[in-house]
């Protein structure tokens, strides 16, 4: 098992890059309030970190951690994590979170495509809907694979490219302004795709699931996107009143589709990445 003796060997300042500095801004807007984002999705998430399987003591290394939700799942059994994110509201909301946990996980702001870590430093590296999202995906990946230790593991859960999430996503870009990112995020949840970027550094397999999140009512589900989900909150902070209105009339409709006898059943396809570094 590889020993971690070498996390200072980068600067210890966070180094976001220019184009993720908007990103960072934006997914911290949910602050805390994001932990409930998490728990909306965290049978994807308790997948992943099952997968991922880490053993007593080994280091393992959780990529995008949000509220540290996935860095807690893989502290379970007995794991070091370390886990990093690039918006400081997250992170401290993930501290105070984990402070229960035992042994302690230490989080650090860090952008996923430029790790503060040695080469080979990690036994398991973990990212739920995390590293998708990082602008140069090529970069990320690279990343990811240079912090792997020969015969480590990944796990990586990733929104599948078309179904509910790309329906959610496309009502979100409907009001963003901007344009869209050179390729999607969603791009991820193609197993080509994935191949193209991890395929050279891992023996990979895939596994698809689906996540289902519960709420009551169509009127809750807009509050609880609303206050913790930072690119949606981003728009309600800051869209005019009629634009405001309108979103808000389609994203009522989107969550009303779900509508079940005991309330709203959300489900959303995903896919579970599975790597064995070479």
């Amino acid at each position: 098992m590889t020993q971690v003796h070498d996390l200072q060997a980068r600067p210890a300042q966070a180094s976001i890059k220019p184009h993720n500095e908007a990103a960072a801004q934006m997914w911290g807007l949910g602050g805390r309030a994001y932990d409930n984002i998490s728990f909306g999705v965290s049978d994807a998430l308790a997948h992943g970190a099952q997968r991922l399987n880490p053993k007593e003591g080994e280091e393992i290394l959780d990529v995008a951690t949000g509220t540290g939700w996935t860095a807690r799942n893989a502290a379970r059994l007995g794991a070091r994590v370390t886990a990093v994110d690039i918006a400081p509201e997250l992170l401290a909301a993930a501290q105070e979170l984990s402070a229960h946990v035992r042994p302690p996980i230490t989080f650090r702001q860090a952008d996923a495509e430029d790790l503060p870590f040695g080469d080979a430093s990690f036994d398991g590296v973990i990212s739920t809907f995390g590293v998708m999202f990082a602008g140069d995906q090529e970069q990320a990946a690279r990343e990811l694979a240079r912090v792997c230790r020969p015969g480590g593991r990944l796990a990586l859960v990733v929104w599948a490219p078309e179904g509910a999430i790309q329906e959610f996503w496309a009502l979100i870009g409907k009001y963003k302004p901007g344009p869209p990112p050179p390729v999607s995020p969603l791009a991820w949840g193609e197993p080509e795709h994935v191949r193209a970027l991890l395929g050279d550094a891992f023996d990979l397999a895939f596994e698809p699931g689906v996540n289902d999140h519960f709420v009551d009512t169509v009127e809750e589900a807009w509050e609880w996107y609303a206050r913790g989900f930072g690119p949606m909150k981003a728009l309600v902070d800051n869209l005019p009143p009629d634009q405001l209105a309108a979103f808000k009339q389609e994203v009522d409709a989107y969550h009303a589709s779900y509508r079940s006898e005991a309330g709203l059943h959300l489900q959303r396809e995903y896919l579970l990445i599975i790597g064995r570094r070479r």
